[in-house]
């Protein structure tokens, strides 16, 4: 297998990867009352209880506020089709990577700005930082290798 189908896979694997975990955590937006409900049954936490407690009586009262969140979990799913593009054309496709990368940037002011507007607990909005942080580090590799691929197919033409 030559370098250049090498670095393909590679970086078609951890296309995969991110897209998967992209999914993963749009999906969970869907179910929250049943999952804040599982959580709170399985630790006592009295912010987990505070939020269940929240989302039950918005759940009962007002169930429209939680189309919110269908909203969120959409737009998860919306980004990870247009990672698609990278899957297809890793090189001309890099902005879409860069675009990733400037999302999970954008999450540490959101949750610093927003978070103790909304009530949120520092520790919880460290929890929610480390979406970007954690989210920006498959990234960051394959941005690396798409410019490894781009260096590669310059140097054959």
């Amino acid at each position: 297998m030559s370098e250049r189908s090498a670095l393909e896979r590679r970086i078609r694997a951890w296309l995969i990867l991110f897209v998967v975990c992209l999914v993963l955590s749009g999906l969970t937006a869907f179910p929250l009352v049943t999952e804040l409900r599982l959580g709170n049954a399985l630790i006592d936490n009295a912010w987990l209880r505070h939020v269940g407690d929240g989302l039950d009586q918005a759940d009962a009262q007002y169930p429209f506020l939680l189309y919110g969140t269908d909203w969120l979990a959409f737009a998860h799913l919306v980004i990870a089709v247009f990672f698609y593009g990278v899957y297809r054309d890793p090189v001309r496709n890099i902005w879409i990577i860069e675009a990733g990368m400037i999302a999970c940037a954008g999450v540490i002011p959101l949750a610093l700005i927003c978070g103790p507007i909304r009530g949120i607990p520092f520790w919880w909005s460290v929890i929610d930082i480390s979406f970007g942080v954690f989210g920006v580090i498959p990234l960051l590799i394959l941005r690396r290798m798409i410019k490894r691929l781009e260096t590669e197919a310059a140097a054959t033409s």
